[in-house]
């Protein structure tokens, strides 16, 4: 039977932008915030002539400080939030900011902006109760998000009574959500701490979309990340442990992951527990359509993550370490794409397709019309798309990366070339830099502006670079080394790092190849 290849369900002009997470913008407060700095981080952009800002996924960290491993996949993270329009609010003070730790320029130290952080966050939230209480948006807020809302707030704060344990610990009657119980608790002790964290939430949203404005006003448009899975530890499995593949003392019957590749010798064991898509399909894939209703309210695209899932999913015995055992099992495929398109209309997706790419997963991205994706660096050696991630064979319709947040940055990549790994011998990488040299027509210097340089001629309607390729940074920037629980997540960049002279560069490869 023929699969009929939709065209693209949203056109993706030719442009060029920039990814970086919010927690890597600079400023004093020890993390990147939503403020000041990311509004001046969206006019650099606009002034080199690029039209998106790509971030991950922008959710509350939880085990390393992964956003891809957050408490729920529909909140935002406290730790972004601005403490300076806390105070132009006047839910905070001045001073309040002025007695602060020695925060590192160059890297988040979490658990030290945590420690400082979060009691100012309450302190807003008692100042917001004093001040701006009744607030009609915020009574808006609640009735509109009441679907996800309520319960990651009774969530949150079960947490805190237990310490930040993992809910599969907690006392039984709220590990399993008995009804007398959550009700009791919610209703006396916990009503204070429910409160907060809506709050949270409402501000998280407020400043988020104040930031999504900003950018519309100068033609920047928001990519950020929906991963396909949801972690152990979440509202997300707590509240609807139905649709999780769960034993029934909450642990999980079966975890994701990918077996062994160019990232990883024994692959990788994410731990997130799988979905029953049967009761996903039951439901009409309701949860996915709320999940991607907030998405689109809070993003102009979406990068989806590990888009081979949803056509075929590996499955690893719960409680292993490794990805070495596993299974591809069937996704559930074009149902869930048509449900989506269904309920919500045009769908503004970039496939993540990289890894162990089938037909079939090819064929499931060409039918619904979603762009693929290319990595530059993975062009030259032995990863199995390696011949269409070269420029020449290119599609317009694609989104192409130097590299990604789990990819070394350009610099790092190109100096650590020499050695051999777990997963390349030396002839590998001695073939590799020979073909990388001449097809680049390069020596390696300014290796990053080469490779910029490179996408940029693209055919690729889309190219997309992290900063770090744009400031030559090397290895000490990368973000995340795949299959290590820490260390990740860390870099920042200094606002000198940035200078007028590199925005002016990047505008003019822009207009040269009429980005």
């Amino acid at each position: 039977m023929s699969v009929r290849v939709l065209e693209p369900t949203m056109t993706f002009p030719r442009s060029s932008g920039i990814l970086l997470h919010p927690t890597s913008l600079p400023g004093p407060y020890g993390i990147g915030e939503l403020g000041p700095e990311a509004h001046r981080f969206a006019d650099l952009l606009h002034d080199a002539g690029q039209k998106i800002w790509q971030v991950l996924p922008l959710g509350p960290t939880g085990y390393g400080d992964s956003p891809y491993q957050c408490f729920s996949a529909f909140a935002g993270n406290p730790l972004l939030l601005s403490l300076d329009r806390l105070v132009e609010r006047g839910y905070l003070e001045t001073s309040d900011l002025e007695e602060r730790p020695l925060f590192s320029d160059d890297h988040v130290d979490f658990n030290r902006v945590i420690e400082w952080k979060t009691p100012l966050l309450r302190k807003a939230y008692q100042g917001f109760a004093e001040t701006d209480f009744p607030n009609s948006d915020y009574d808006f807020f609640n009735t509109r998000h009441g679907e996800w809302l309520h319960d990651f707030a009774l969530f949150m704060a079960l947490k805190q009574k237990h310490q930040s344990a993992a809910w599969t610990s907690w006392e039984p009657k709220y590990a399993l959500r008995d009804e007398t119980a959550l009700q009791q608790v919610q209703r006396w002790d916990l009503r204070e701490e429910i409160a907060y964290q809506k709050f949270i939430q409402f501000e998280f949203e407020r400043q988020w979309l104040e930031l999504k404005a900003h950018c519309e006003n100068i033609d920047i448009r928001l990519m950020g990340d929906v991963p396909i899975y949801v972690a152990l530890d979440s509202s997300d499995v707590w509240s609807h442990p139905e649709l999780f593949d769960l034993l029934p003392n909450g642990e999980p019957r079966l975890i994701a992951g990918v077996p062994p590749d160019y990232f990883s010798a024994t692959g990788q064991c994410w731990g997130n527990p799988i979905y029953r898509w049967e009761q996903h399909a039951k439901e009409g894939y309701l949860w996915w359509i709320a999940r991607f209703r907030r998405s689109l309210e809070m993003l102009d695209l979406i990068r989806l993550d590990h888009f081979r899932g949803f056509e075929a999913y590996y499955e690893i015995p719960g409680g292993a370490t490794t990805a070495v055992h596993g299974r591809w099992v069937k996704g559930p495929g074009a149902a869930l794409f048509e449900a989506l398109q269904g309920a919500l209309g045009e769908l503004p997706i970039v496939a993540e397709n990289l890894g162990l790419i089938t037909p079939e997963v090819e064929a499931l991205r060409n039918q619904f019309g979603f762009p693929g994706m290319a990595i530059l660096q993975f062009a030259f050696g032995n990863d199995p798309q390696a011949p269409v991630f070269k420029p020449h064979n290119y599609e317009h319709h694609l989104v192409a990366y130097t590299g990604t947040h789990d990819n070394d940055t350009v610099v790092g990549w190109w100096r650590s070339t020499g050695a051999a790994d777990s997963t390349r011998s030396a002839e590998d990488v001695a073939r590799e830099m020979d073909l990388a040299r001449r097809y680049l027509n390069t020596d390696g210097s300014e290796i990053n502006w080469v490779m910029i340089r490179t996408l940029m001629a693209s055919v690729a309607n889309t190219v997309l670079f992290p900063l770090q390729d744009v400031l030559g940074v090397g290895s000490e920037g990368r973000m995340n080394l795949p299959g290590t629980a820490s260390g990740n997540w860390r870099w920042r960049y200094r606002s000198e790092d940035l200078m007028p002279a590199t925005a002016v560069r990047l505008k003019q490869i822009a207009e040269t190849y009429e980005r």
